[in-house]
């Protein structure tokens, strides 16, 4: 009471704006060792020994959200995967298949549409995915309720089933029990040893991926990207690249290759962060007002991109295009690259003309809805599986009411609103 009673002394717009500067904090990220989070299973000992054995657990550090899939141990030994001998790197790789670079809390999994959406894994990261290989298709049966996550190759033999939940903490990290490793489409098992690394070679990376041809060609003629590359020390540099079909559709009245050498260059410098930023650090980002490298050559305030999550997907909004980030690229500290839906076209540039037919570009997971943490397994429709003692963990609940990411968060702004009340009112 006391402490209360001294801050209402403080002048009610100065109290104000040291209230909103606590609001919009952020909230410290938690950091995430799987294996520690693992060994309170041990039911899932021989999977917990097999990342274990691998560098994922570093790999997911800085992660802020994740959904790792993991095979208890029976279905681990009669794996026919596992059956082989298997390089370091091509075990790793599969088990970085098996985590989803995307919170899905159980509520979430019930929503998930038949025709499915598409969701990037670590592995995709690696830059050596073919294409975008290193993605999954999660499916929802809608009469059984049954969850499933296929590989992308039609009809692929490398699918699993959503068995149980295992642990939760809010808005950071799920561990779903699955019935099978799941394993990439066209991954060589035995071959990937022997795979070079992208580098830090955006273009390599870019033609690598098949679908950013236009783009890739783009930055060679313009010689940007040499700039890019030199920016790639210090903070890092994120990339988004309009997909071909992204060019393709930009209207008649849009003509970037008439565009003179010095504002094609802007353009291009346009579609980048003079930071890096992980998946996870895009959709919690703070500040959604981002400058680019063509603020920095044009001055501060101009050519700003606006990045917010919606519907569960990273959005980019440029003023008069919004797009969507459909994959990760590439994402290797300090530089991540990702894929986004529409041509990024700067107002300052392109508002004084017709746009004509460009409009907010189409996401994967239009079909997902936001983290919705409240249920737990026991209160919502479950996946009509037997029950097993995986799906309720011990602590579960207090992992769902006491989490980090939401009680501290709920307590902050708890304070805030009586703090404003107690200074208005007076």
């Amino acid at each position: 009471m006391a402490v209360l009673i001294h801050i209402t002394h403080i002048a009610p717009l100065t109290l104000l704006f040291v209230l909103l500067l606590i609001y919009h904090a952020p909230l410290p990220i938690l950091a995430m060792n799987i294996t520690t989070l693992l060994s309170s299973f041990p039911e899932l000992s021989s999977f917990a020994s097999l990342i274990s054995s691998t560098n994922i657990s570093s790999d997911l550090a800085h992660r802020a959200s994740v959904t790792l899939l993991a095979v208890p141990n029976p279905y681990v030994s009669s794996s026919d995967v596992l059956t082989r001998r298997l390089s370091s790197t091509s075990l790793a790789d599969v088990l970085r298949y098996n985590v989803l670079l995307q919170y899905f809390s159980w509520s979430d999994l019930q929503k998930i549409p038949p025709s499915g959406i598409l969701i990037t894994t670590l592995f995709q990261t690696t830059g050596r995915a073919t294409s975008n290989y290193g993605s999954v298709n999660i499916t929802r049966n809608p009469t059984s309720g049954v969850v499933s996550i296929h590989s992308l190759e039609p009809y692929s033999p490398s699918n699993a089933t959503v068995l149980s939940l295992v642990k939760t903490l809010p808005y950071n990290v799920t561990i779903l029990a699955v019935n099978s490793l799941l394993v990439p489409s066209n991954f060589d098992l035995m071959a990937s040893e022997t795979r070079p690394t992208l580098g830090l070679n955006i273009t390599k990376a870019l033609i690598d991926g098949h679908n950013f041809n236009v783009a890739a060609s783009m930055l060679l003629a313009s010689g940007v990207v040499e700039e890019f590359e030199a920016d790639e020390g210090g903070a890092g540099i994120t990339l988004f690249v309009p997909v071909d079909t992204a060019f393709a559709d930009l209207p008649a009245t849009v003509r970037l290759q008439s565009l003179p050498a010095d504002k094609k260059a802007v353009v291009l410098k346009f579609h980048v962060l003079h930071s890096y930023y992980p998946l996870g650090s895009l959709e919690s980002i703070v500040n959604p007002v981002q400058p680019t490298l063509a603020t920095e050559a044009t001055g501060a305030g101009s050519f700003t991109l606006n990045i917010s999550r919606i519907n569960g997907s990273v959005a980019i909004d440029t003023g008069i295009v919004q797009a969507s980030v459909t994959q990760t690229v590439f994402d290797q500290n300090p530089v991540a690259i990702f894929g986004v839906s529409e041509v990024l076209l700067p107002r300052e540039i392109f508002s004084n003309g017709p746009i004509g037919n460009v409009k907010p570009g189409n996401t994967v997971m239009s079909g997902a809805q936001p983290p919705n943490n409240g249920l737990s397994p026991k209160n919502s429709p479950g996946l009509n599986n037997p029950p097993s003692h995986l799906s309720s963990p011990p602590g579960f609940r207090e992992d769902i009411t006491s989490g980090a990411a939401t009680g501290n968060g709920a307590d902050l702004r708890s304070l805030v609103v009586a703090l404003c009340c107690i200074a208005f009112n007076r």
